[in-house]
Parts: structure tokens; sequence; C-alpha cells
């Protein structure tokens, strides 16, 4: 038994040495490794997605004792779930028996969960409930209170405004540390609503992508492909502004494509700030999202909440994409996250999930909606652009004509304030910043 846990020890330990892994990340460009080698991909499931914290779901969707979503944490299948004393767990789908998936549904509630193979069951904590028949474990050494034997509680969970996160590790820095000035945008998201909370509403809408999961977090906040990927969105809605009648309303629709046509200067005066483990966000005072209309009813609910100042403070700060590595973006204009669910090393599912301002008018979930369909949806106007060339990426850096991928655009003229660096938002600063912590995990800091 000794012998054969060795061979499986070896055969999974890594191909890449330290110094193997540094040398595919340089100041200027990355090797195209790390989005087609199979191997490298193991290594980030265990090595960034096994030890950074992930986002799991919102308390809201897990309201009352029992419920649960099922998700994934890099490819580990885990349940966020509301015990009966009202504490949100994140546990092992996984029966502590014969490592059979317990539960299936994305979602649901139950008052206990029974594994499909042999019938053990467990309390919504995890821990096991009863074996059935258990006559046949009489005078053997198998303990019901040893957590093996559970759906074990992975090692981590914290939950800031109701948004859980987990990680896999027993080991490192607190959430708050590690999610720095974007817990900010949290804040201005969850504080948009005049009480002050979110909740998500209806399930998530699903988009699967032919590409490494990198590609999509990259464009995040890649200012440079806009102008070019989405030009015929941008030049149709200015044709539809420039046919309006002379006072007439912009419809809600081109008021939200209309943006994604902009210039090279709209987008670098917008600015791209980076920080420590990968963050990153564009704008500021002003984003894609600060010249929609009105909604009638919403500012006056949000002053008689929070008084005049605080509700125009909220409302002046518009983030573009606030990136949190490895997984998820969240717009707190719009309400609206994107969370990252890595498949292979060429296959990536992006699942887009909306939230109600609780206490706004009713027309502003509607906006979130109208938004995530034009946006996001893989029948949308703007999204499948963006699948096209991820796509285009993927099968081409198989090419041999050239191993690296530049990211070098307005390197060296970026400003650090605070524990935040600074550029023209057309800089590829954040592409560089992801992939130095990239480097800084799969290197575990031993570079």
């Amino acid at each position: 038994m000794r012998q054969n846990s060795t061979l499986i020890a070896t055969q999974r330990a890594p191909a890449y040495s330290n110094t193997a892994l540094a040398a595919l990340v340089e100041e200027n460009r990355v090797h195209r490794d790390v989005y087609l080698d199979p191997a490298l991909f193991e290594l980030e499931m265990e090595r960034i997605w096994g030890k950074a914290w992930i986002y799991v779901g919102h308390e809201s969707q897990v309201k009352n004792p029992g419920d649960y979503l099922s998700t994934t944490i890099g490819r580990e299948p885990v349940l966020m779930v509301r015990d009966n004393r009202g504490e949100v767990n994140v546990i092992y789908n996984r029966c502590g028996h014969k490592g059979a998936k317990v539960v299936a549904k994305p979602c649901g509630s139950a008052t206990m969960f029974r594994c499909p193979y042999h019938g053990w069951t467990f309390h919504l904590d995890g821990k096991l409930n009863a074996t059935p028949h258990k006559c046949g474990y009489d005078d053997t050494d198998f303990d019901p209170e040893d957590p093996q034997f559970s759906m074990q509680k992975v090692a981590r969970v914290e939950s800031y405004r109701g948004f859980v996160f987990a990680s896999l590790s027993a080991q490192g820095e607190d959430l708050k540390t590690f999610m720095g000035a974007t817990l900010e945008t949290i804040d201005n998201m969850v504080d948009r609503s005049p009480q002050s909370e979110v909740e998500v509403v209806g399930t998530c809408l699903p988009y699967f992508h032919d590409c490494n999961w990198k590609m999509f977090f990259e464009n995040l906040n890649d200012a440079q492909h806009p102008m070019v990927c989405h030009a015929s969105v941008g030049v149709a809605t200015r044709r539809v502004v420039k046919q309006l009648p002379q006072g007439a309303a912009v419809p809600k629709e081109v008021e939200i494509i209309y943006p994604f046509g902009s210039s090279y200067e709209f987008f670098d005066e917008l600015g791209v700030s980076v920080m420590a483990r990968g963050h990153s966000f564009m704008g500021g005072r002003q984003s894609i999202h600060s010249a929609y209309a009105e909604i009638p009813g919403y500012m006056d609910s949000m002053i008689a909440a929070h008084g005049r100042e605080r509700t125009e403070q909220v409302l002046g700060s518009n983030r573009h994409n606030t990136a949190i590595y490895p997984s998820f973006t969240i717009k707190d204009a719009v309400q609206i996250i994107r969370v990252v669910r890595p498949v292979a090393v060429d296959k990536t599912l992006i699942q887009t999930w909306h939230f109600r301002l609780k206490g706004a008018p009713e027309e502003m979930l509607h906006r979130t909606i109208t938004y995530s369909r034009l946006i996001n949806s893989p029948a949308s106007m703007v999204g499948p652009d963006d699948w096209d060339c991820y796509a285009r990426m993927q099968e081409s850096l198989h090419s041999d004509s050239a191993e690296w991928v530049d990211m070098r655009r307005y390197i060296g003229r970026e400003q650090s304030e605070g524990g935040i660096t600074r550029a023209s938002g057309t800089s590829d600063l954040s592409m560089r910043n992801q992939y130095r912590a990239w480097s800084d995990y799969m290197t575990q800091g031993q570079q």
C-alpha cells in the first residue's frame, strides 16, 4: 500500500520546477503555454484555485435553513448551504463512503442530504447522520464521528456583506486582506440600495467559452478591444441616435450599448487601477455606465434613506469591471457579477448573476436584466464578439510562428500610491498585474 501511495504521489508531482514556471512570465510578455498546457492547468487548480479566496455565492441564495446552492471551487464540487442554526456552510459535495456526488441539482432545499448510492445521510452542516443497516459495521474500527466519513467542510469560509467566499487551504491571509480596495466596489453596489441590501434574482445566465479561463479575465479591463471588437454595434447604435427625432428619449438598449463603441481617448481617460493579488478595475468617477438616464423614483428613495450628501457620494463612484482574481468580476453600477468556472485548459463556464437593490424601483432591476441580455448572453449583441476572439486566440496560439504574447503597452508609465498602481485605460497594466499574481501563486512565492 505504501508503494502504491508513493507511486501515485510521484505521478502527481508537477512537471514544472519553480524556475521553469517563473520563466513563463516576463515583465512585458507571457509564454503561450500558460493558455495551452494541460499540465499547467492542473497546477493552477492546485496552486491558484486551491489556495486563493474563491467566490461561492450570495447569502440571499440560501435564505432559509436547508436552502443550498451547488457549485464548484476550481473543479471541486461544493455546496453552499444554510444549516438549522442559520449559519452558511460550504461543504464538499462528496459522500464520505464511496465518494459519490451527493447533490445533483443546481439549487434547492433539503432537511438532510442523502447519498443516492448507499443511502448514507448527512446533516446540513455535512456531518454524518446515519448509515443504513449499521450492524454491518459492528466489531470494525468504523467511527461515525470521524470527519472523513462526513461531507467535509472546506478549510475556510468568510462572508462580506452577504458575498460568500471560501478557500480550500487552511493557510493564508484573511478575506479582507486578500480583497483590499476591491471591497469598496462591493460596498458601493450594496450601498446603492435604499435599504443597503441586495439579493440575487433568478438563476444565472450561463455561457460556455472555448478558451482558457485567463483569456476572459484579461479581457475584463482590456480597453484596446471595444472600438475594434465591438465596432459593429457601436456604429449601429450611433446611427440610431442620429435618426432619433429632436428631443426624443434615447432607448435604454441604445444607452447601454452606445459606450462600447467609444474612442481610445475615452477609455484612456477612464484609467485602469491595479493592486496586489491580481485585482483591478477601470474608471472610478466615470465608466461606461455613468451617463445612464435617471430612473424615476430612485434618487428620491436614496435621498430619503441616506441623505443627499451620502447619496451623491455613492452614486458618484463608477467603477468598470472590478476584477477580483481569479474567480469573479463585479459591476456596482448595474448590479451584475460574472463568475469564472474553469472546466479544462480550453473551456470555461462564465455565470452571470443579477442583483436587486432592495427598496429601489423595480425598473432598476429591469435595466440590470436588459444590460445582461444585451451584453453577457450567448445570444447578445456584444458577448459573442469577445467569445469569437477568445476562440481565435485559443486556436492560433498553437501556431509555431511565435511563442510569446505581448503585454507591453504603456509599460513604465504607471503611478503608484497607497497600494494602488494606475495607468491610462488602454494600458496592459491589468494583464501584467494578473500574471505577476499568477507567477507568485504558481511558484508559491518562491521565485
